[in-house]
């Protein structure tokens, strides 16, 4: 919205974005095909910050979450996603009640990342950075579990 008239105004989240060059990443999804996800079930997760986690040995690392959809990616078109705003704004969590409503659970592959703290010393940029990505060749995901949503509350 417009800071001074409070109306809706378009330009103004260009010119955040353009402001804000560490928006990028985030920009580039929203307007790729992954930007209209069909639902909740169907997009992935990410834990936007580092963590710091201890091991059983008492060893400190750093870590990132990823949670990969075991239903697959589905996306919908502009028009699609255009037509449910106007007549369901709220078809995402009406998919999700109705899925695990008819015991067509949903589930997630939890994953993480892990960095030691002497790999943080050396990294290429601020690990702690949230516009950057870890390469998952040099920090490959672990799979960690699953996270099912089996009832609704």
């Amino acid at each position: 919205r417009n800071p001074q008239t409070h109306m809706k105004d378009p330009d103004t989240v260009w010119d955040f974005w353009s402001l804000r060059p560490e928006s990028l990443h985030q920009v580039s999804f929203l307007f790729s095909d992954r930007g209209l996800p069909d639902g909740f079930r169907h997009m992935n997760g990410y834990g936007s910050h580092t963590f710091k986690m201890v091991n059983t040995q008492g060893e400190p690392f750093y870590c990132k979450f990823h949670f990969k959809t075991d239903q697959g990616i589905k996306n919908m078109s502009g028009e699609e996603a255009e037509r449910l705003a106007a007549s369901n704004p709220d078809y995402a969590i009406g998919d999700l009640y109705n899925a695990i409503a008819n015991g067509n659970f949903p589930s997630w592959t939890f994953f993480i990342q892990i960095m030691t703290f002497e790999q943080a010393e050396t990294f290429q940029f601020n690990p702690f950075d949230l516009t950057k990505v870890w390469s998952q060749k040099e920090y490959p995901l672990i799979p960690v579990g699953k996270m099912v949503l089996n009832r609704n509350a």
